[in-house]
């Protein structure tokens, strides 16, 4: 069977226990802690010691490439953790009602780490996360140890992909490599 049938397979056993939970009068699990924050709060968070290679992945819960893309981004994250790696999930979800949207989301796709939810002016977020960014989502940045950015892309990427951008940073460290790639 194909990794991508065994994601959705897994996201419908997932979906359907969440029904199942809520039905029967269960709540869902709360979800791992939510921050609010700026783009000059993330950037302390990618600065902040003991990574070798940060991933800002911006995402929101009503962007199906995000969504399809999700459960990479928390296997990535599992599979390089031991091996430096800090995952940073951005929600850019829309306030009303976002806080319990976002953890329970996230909660479903078992993050069990801090994660943030956007703050203030859009164009100001993205802008000051990155100059090149047009705003679209999913957005992801791979940046060093020092906090230098060495990858950007916009739009949903395959496991394999992230995870080719991620061995060059921890393979690559201290290169003066150009971002953008």
């Amino acid at each position: 069977m194909s990794a991508r049938v065994d994601r959705i397979a897994k996201r419908g056993r997932v979906a359907a226990l969440t029904l199942a939970l809520l039905s029967a009068g269960a709540s869902v699990p709360s979800g791992p802690e939510l921050r609010t924050a700026t783009a000059t709060r993330i950037l302390e968070e990618v600065r902040r010691p003991g990574a070798q290679v940060v991933v800002v992945n911006v995402w929101a819960t009503w962007c199906l490439p995000c969504r399809e893309e999700f459960p990479d981004l928390v296997r990535l994250q599992r599979a390089y953790a031991p091996r430096g790696l800090r995952l940073v999930l951005v929600s850019a979800d829309f306030d009303d009602g976002r806080e319990e949207q976002v953890r329970r989301y996230l909660a479903g796709q078992g993050v069990d780490f801090p994660s943030f939810l956007k703050e203030g002016d859009d164009m100001e977020f993205i802008e000051g996360l990155s100059a090149t960014w047009s705003g679209a989502l999913p957005a992801t940045l791979v940046y060093d140890a020092q906090g230098r950015l060495r990858h950007f892309w916009e739009g949903a990427a395959s496991y394999a992909t992230m995870e080719r951008r991620v061995l060059d940073v921890l393979e690559r460290k201290g290169s003066q490599r150009e971002a953008g790639s």
